[in-house]
C-alpha cells in the first residue's frame, strides 16, 4: 500500500500554552529511554496512544508525515475537540479529495511518553480505510514530532520501538551507519541502485515507515530509471485519490551501506497515477524505500545528527515476491472478521480461477477464515509458489469452490 497523504505537507505548529509546561513529546518520570511494544501490520508500525488522557487508540508511526493525523472524526467529536479551521484538499485535476479539520492543544500520550500541545489534522471521513485494509483497529498517524524529539529505534523482529533521549544515545559497532538527509521533515538517503547489468546510479530515496511496499521508483525523475520489459500491471496502492496503478518489475540490487539486497521488486507508478498535490513544496527524490525492505533490519533514526543505523535481522534473506495469489482483501464488520476481495490482479492465478472483486472469502484450504486475522490470511495466500489453494467464496448468496496454485508471476 503506497500512501497518498498530500495533506501531510501542511505545517500545523504546536499550540501555544500559557502554562510553563513542556510542549510536544517527552519521556515520563525523567527516563532516558522507553521501550514500547508495537504491532507490525502489512510492514507498518502500529503503536498504542491515548488522546487527551482518556481515549485509547492506535496510530501508525510514519516518517513521511509532518503532523499527527486522526483518520476518524468520530473520536474527536467524542472528545469535543474544538476545530480552528476547515481545510479542503484538491487533487491534480482540481477535484476535491478530502475535507479535514485542524484542532490544537491536543494531548497525545504513548506508554512512558507524555505529549502536550499537539496540533492534529482530523479527516472528515475515513478516506484511507486503514482499519479495513490492515485488518486491525487503526485510528491515526504519528510522524515528525516523534522523530524530531528522540532517537527512534525500530526492532521489527522483537516488535519493540525504543525512544531514546539524543544526549543518551550511543551507537554500537554491529550497526551500519549511513548519512541521512532530513529535508521538509522527512528522512532521505543516497544509495546505490544496480538497475540492470549495465545500468547503475546513486538514487535519493525517502525512507518511509508509512509505506508497506519495498521499493518505489519514479521513472520520470531520471532518464536512467526505465521500467523493465518483464513487468506485471497491477494496483500498487491506495490513497486519497483512489487506487494507484502501476507496473511491478525487478532490479538487480539495492545497496544499503555494506548490505546488498538482490533481485528486488520495484513499483513503478503509472504517469499521473501517483502524484502529490502540493508537488511544488516537495523535496526532489527518485523514489521511496518502504516497510518491505525496512522490516528486514533493526532501524535507528537519528534526526538530530542526520544519521540512520541498520542491522539486518532474520528476514534479510527472504525473497521478494509479488502477491502470489493476485488477491487483495479488505476486512469488514464490527470485529473485522468478514473478508471481502477488493482487487484481483489481471491474469493472476486467482483471476484465472474465476475469483471476482466483491466475493466474500469463506475458507482457505479447509480453514474457515472468520477466526483468522487479515495478516494470517494474506500469509496463507502467499505461502510459496506452486502451493495448491482451494478457496470457498460467497457471491450473491451462493458459495463457489475455486482452485489454483500460487504463482510467482515475475
Amino acid at each position: 500500500m503506497i500512501r497518498f497523504l498530500v495533506i501531510i505537507l501542511l505545517v500545523l505548529p504546536l499550540a501555544k500554552n500559557s502554562e510553563s509546561q513542556v510542549l510536544g513529546f517527552a519521556l515520563a518520570d525523567g527516563k532516558k529511554r522507553v521501550d514500547i511494544p508495537i504491532q507490525i501490520q502489512n510492514n507498518l508500525i502500529v503503536v498504542p496512544v491515548i488522546l487527551n488522557d482518556v481515549l485509547p487508540l492506535k496510530f501508525i508511526v510514519d516518517t513521511g508525515v509532518r503532523t499527527a493525523i486522526l483518520t476518524q472524526k468520530t473520536f474527536s467529536d467524542i472528545l469535543q475537540l474544538a476545530y480552528n479551521r476547515k481545510l479542503s484538499v484538491t487533487g491534480p485535476g482540481g477535484e476535491k479529495l478530502i475535507d479535514a479539520y485542524v484542532t490544537t492543544n491536543v494531548s497525545i500520550a504513548l506508554p512512558g511518553v507524555t505529549g502536550k500541545g499537539h496540533s492534529l489534522l482530523v479527516l472528515e471521513e475515513d478516506y484511507l480505510e486503514l482499519r479495513n485494509f490492515l485488518g486491525t483497529d487503526v485510528h491515526g498517524i504519528l510522524g515528525y514530532e516523534l522523530f524530531s524529539r528522540f532517537i527512534v529505534k525500530i526492532d521489527y523482529s522483537r516488535k519493540i520501538m525504543s525512544l531514546i533521549l539524543p544526549e543518551k544515545f550511543h551507537t554500537k559497532r554491529s550497526y551500519q551507519e549511513l548519512p541521512m538527509l532530513v529535508e521538509d521533515t522527512k528522512p532521505f538517503i543516497l544509495t546505490s541502485l544496480n538497475l540492470s547489468p549495465t545500468n547503475s546510479m546513486t538514487a535519493k530515496l525517502l525512507m518511509d515507515t508509512g509505506a508497506s511496499h519495498g521499493l518505489m521508483l519514479d521513472a520520470a525523475s531520471d532518464e536512467r530509471i526505465t521500467v523493465p520489459e518483464n513487468t506485471v500491471s497491477t494496483v500498487i496502492g491506495r490513497g486519497l485519490g483512489g487506487v494507484i496503478t502501476g507496473k511491478v518489475g525487478r532490479i538487480n540490487s539495492l545497496k544499503l551501506g555494506d548490505y546488498t539486497l538482490g533481485n528486488v521488486l520495484v513499483n513503478f507508478p503509472d504517469p499521473n497515477s501517483y502524484m502529490d498535490t502540493l508537488k511544488s513544496t516537495l523535496t526532489f527524490r527518485h523514489g521511496t524505500i518502504g516497510g518491505e525492505i525496512l522490516s528486514r533490519f533493526t532501524v535507528i533514526f537519528n534526526y538530530p545528527q542526520g544519521k540512520v543505523y541498520l542491522k539486518k535481522n532474520g528476514e534479510f534473506k527472504k525473497e521478494f515476491y509479488l502477491n502470489l495469489s493476485g488477491i487483495d482483501l479488505k476486512a469488514k464488520g464490527a470485529t473485522l472478521n468478514v473478508f471481502e476481495i477488493s482487487e484481483v490482479r489481471r491474469l493472476s492465478p486467482a483471476d484465472k480461477a474465476g475469483v471476482l472483486p466483491g466475493d466474500i472469502l469463506f475458507s482457505v484450504n479447509g480453514f474457515q477464515v472468520k477466526d483468522f486475522h487479515l495478516n494470517e490470511i494474506n500469509s496463507l495466500l502467499n505461502l510459496k509458489p506452486g502451493k495448491k489453494m482451494a478457496l470457498i467464496v460467497e457471491r450473491n448468496k451462493i458459495r463457489y469452490t475455486l482452485n489454483f496454485r500460487l504463482e510467482n508471476q515475475i
